[in-house]
C-alpha cells in the first residue's frame, strides 16, 4: 500500500477540505456570484472561497512557507524555504457552465543550492470522483494507492492527444492551428477537455498518450508536470528542451511519443 509524508498529507487534506463547498457549488452553479476578470476569463465566489481554505489549512502547517496561488497572486514567505503553488479550481469555465471536469492542484517547489527552484511534490484532486492524483520526487506517481505510469503506446497512429485551445484573450491560434495542423493527421485523436492540471494528471494515469498547450501559469502545470515524470514520462517545450515555463510551452508523453511528438511541433513552428 502506498504511504504518503506528511507533507503529501497536508497538501491532500487541504484539497479535500475546499472540495465539499466546490461540490455544493458546482450543483447550484446558476447561483454563484461571478465576476469578469479579463476576456472570456471568469473568476467566481468557488474560486475564492477553495483558495481562502486550501491557504488557511496549508498556512497552519506550514506558517514560514510562501505562496504562488491564482487569486491572490505571490505571497512572500522565507526564502529559504519551500512554497506552495495553488490553483483552487482549474477548469473555472467548466464549472461555471455545469460541465463535470475541473480540479484543485497544490504544488511544492524548493529552492536549490545552484539559486533554481523544483517542484518536489504535488496533488491534483478531481472532488466530482474524488480522485488524488499525487506525486513525490523519487516516490513514483499515484492515484490514491495505485501506482501510476505514462502510456506504453510508441506509435502516433494509436495515440489519443490532450491540448488547450486558444480563446478569446487568450493564447496564439494561428500558432496553435499550426501545431494542430501537423499533429492532428498523425494520431488516433485529439481531446481538450478544459482543465491542465488534470490533462497531465490522465497523461501520468496513460489515458491520454500525450499532450501539448501553451500560455499557461506555474499554478496550472506544477503538480501535473512532477505527476507525468514521475510517472515514466517526460515534460519538454515544444522543441524537446527544458525551458518550459520561459517559453511557456508545454509537451508532455512517454519517451517514444515526445521524440516524434516534438518533432512534429517544432516542424510546424518552423
Amino acid at each position: 500500500m502506498a504511504s504518503h509524508s506528511g507533507l503529501l498529507t497536508v497538501m491532500d487534506r487541504a484539497a479535500r477540505k475546499a472540495a465539499p463547498r466546490l461540490r455544493r457549488d458546482f450543483n447550484e452553479v446558476q447561483h454563484l456570484q461571478v465576476s469578469r476578470k479579463g476576456p472570456a476569463d471568469f473568476v467566481s465566489m468557488a474560486d475564492q472561497r477553495a483558495e481562502q481554505t486550501i491557504y488557511e489549512e496549508l498556512s497552519k502547517a506550514r506558517p514560514d512557507w510562501g505562496f504562488l496561488m491564482e487569486e491572490r497572486g505571490e505571497i512572500a514567505g522565507d526564502p529559504s524555504k519551500p512554497r506552495f503553488i495553488v490553483d483552487p479550481l482549474d477548469g473555472t469555465t467548466n464549472f461555471l457552465h455545469g460541465i463535470p471536469h475541473f480540479s484543485i492542484s497544490i504544488a511544492v517547489e524548493e529552492p536549490m543550492v545552484n539559486g533554481k527552484r523544483e517542484i518536489t511534490s504535488g496533488v491534483v484532486y478531481q472532488p466530482l470522483t474524488d480522485e488524488s492524483f499525487w506525486a513525490e520526487k523519487g516516490r513514483g506517481a499515484w492515484v490514491q494507492e495505485q501506482r501510476l505510469r505514462v502510456s506504453a503506446r510508441r506509435d502516433l497512429s494509436e495515440s489519443v492527444i490532450a491540448t488547450g485551445i486558444p480563446f478569446l484573450g487568450h493564447g496564439d491560434f494561428a500558432q496553435w492551428s499550426r501545431i494542430f495542423g501537423a499533429v492532428a493527421p498523425e494520431v488516433a485523436g485529439i481531446r481538450r477537455l478544459g482543465s491542465a492540471a488534470l490533462d497531465l494528471a490522465w497523461v501520468a494515469a496513460g489515458r491520454f498518450d500525450g499532450f501539448w498547450e501553451s500560455s499557461l501559469k506555474p499554478w496550472d502545470v506544477a503538480a501535473g508536470m512532477l505527476l507525468v515524470k514521475e510517472a515514466g514520462g517526460f515534460v519538454t517545450d515544444f522543441r524537446g528542451g527544458d525551458k518550459m515555463m520561459e517559453r511557456n510551452e508545454f509537451l508532455a508523453a512517454n519517451d517514444a511519443l515526445q521524440s516524434r511528438l516534438h518533432k512534429l511541433i517544432a516542424g510546424a513552428l518552423r
